[in-house]
């Protein structure tokens, strides 16, 4: 018998509630069905260069009809020319995600050029490493600007349109730090929670509004090696990386695409990224140790820059529309966490042997002792 508060048994609809919660978190992720990819049309925010890049020709490859969108007019230009070697359909508009009709235009040309938009990928992003005493209040808002309400702006705008079809994919890409916040990222690390805040809230609405169609994915990735940290500010008095180790853009390409077709919840690419989500579940103030043991050198090249050298807070960086950044010698390939968290199936069949096994073992050694 199910029990409510103080003891006394639920009335028989507060039974058939809760039991119907429950079925939804046994089948979560696989009411949503989604369009195969080379059957959708899909929006790439932030594509010139870094993650976005390569996602947006790992789309091509598989025969999505595409429309690329990033401040970079001549990144956006060359993925173009990318996009057709490999026979692949592709539209560019040049865009600011901070500007709200700037990327209100993007969904529209994709609807103009493709009849309609099917998955939302949204990865615009600026970076700024400072400590907080030294960070300006218009870089702080310039961060926050682009890092979340460019993803607001672009779920707000894109949603209308995905409704129309009557299902599809809002696939945001945001960081680690949307759970776990960095030394000397403070204003990165608030536009990340801030859009991890912002999809809790928009996928319940969308919930209780019967929108089981439509899904909100928040893509979590641990460091990778891109052009961003060569593009972001810094006031370090040296180019600033990433938290080793740090992963190639496929890694996350390959979860975007994923999530493209398959709706989780969410996904953090890279395994190192878990286990730092991990750490921080079970001991926040073990993380806090951790951060302030190792978590301001790691974050330093030796290479010098200053605040005078060019970067891309406010305006598009020349000579960075590449999908992969400097540190390829640092970099890990693949991520088999990442892999197996794609292949769900195999990592519940995997989960059952190892539990079987332990199981055995352990009856095993009761019997030895007996």
């Amino acid at each position: 018998m199910l029990l409510g508060r103080e003891g006394l048994p639920l009335a028989s609809t507060e039974r058939g509630y809760i039991c119907r919660c429950v079925r939804r978190l046994v089948q979560e992720g696989t009411d949503v069905k989604l369009k195969p990819i080379e059957n959708q049309v899909v929006v790439v925010m932030g594509a010139s260069s870094g993650i976005g890049r390569e996602t947006a020709l790992r789309f091509a490859k598989r025969g999505a009809k595409i429309v690329v969108a990033a401040r970079s007019e001549a990144g956006l230009r060359s993925l173009e020319g990318e996009i057709r070697e490999l026979d692949g359909e592709a539209t560019a508009v040049v865009a600011d995600v901070s500007e709200f009709e700037q990327v209100e235009a993007v969904a529209q040309r994709a609807v103009d050029e493709y009849g309609r938009l099917d998955t939302w990928v949204h990865l615009a992003a600026v970076g700024l490493f400072a400590p907080f005493d030294q960070t300006q209040p218009e870089e702080f808002r310039r961060v926050v600007e682009v890092d979340l309400m460019g993803q607001v702006y672009g779920a707000m705008i894109a949603l209308p349109r995905i409704k129309r079809e009557g299902r599809g994919a809002l696939v945001h890409i945001s960081s680690v730090v949307a759970k776990r916040s960095a030394p000397l990222q403070s204003a990165y690390s608030a536009s990340k929670h801030g859009v991890d805040g912002f999809l809790e809230s928009l996928r319940v609405e969308l919930l209780q509004e019967g929108w089981n169609s439509i899904s909100v994915t928040n893509v979590m990735p641990a460091a990778i090696n891109t052009p961003f940290f060569a593009k972001a500010r810094t006031k370090l008095g040296v180019k600033p990386k990433g938290f080793p180790p740090s992963y190639q853009p496929s890694v996350v390409a390959d979860a975007i695409l994923y999530c493209a077709e398959k709706a989780p919840r969410e996904i953090v690419a890279g395994g190192a990224g878990k286990g730092m989500l991990l750490t921080q579940r079970l001991s926040p103030r073990l993380m806090d140790a951790l951060m302030v043991r190792g978590g301001f050198g790691s974050q330093m090249t030796v290479e010098p820059k200053s605040t005078a050298d060019p970067d891309g807070l406010f305006a598009p960086m020349e000579g960075q529309d590449r999908a992969e950044g400097e540190f390829g010698d640092q970099t890990v390939p693949r991520s088999y966490l990442t892999w197996l968290d794609t292949r769900p199936a195999l990592k519940w069949s995997l989960g059952v042997v190892g539990a079987a096994v332990t199981l055995s073992a352990l009856r095993a050694k009761s019997g030895s002792a007996d």
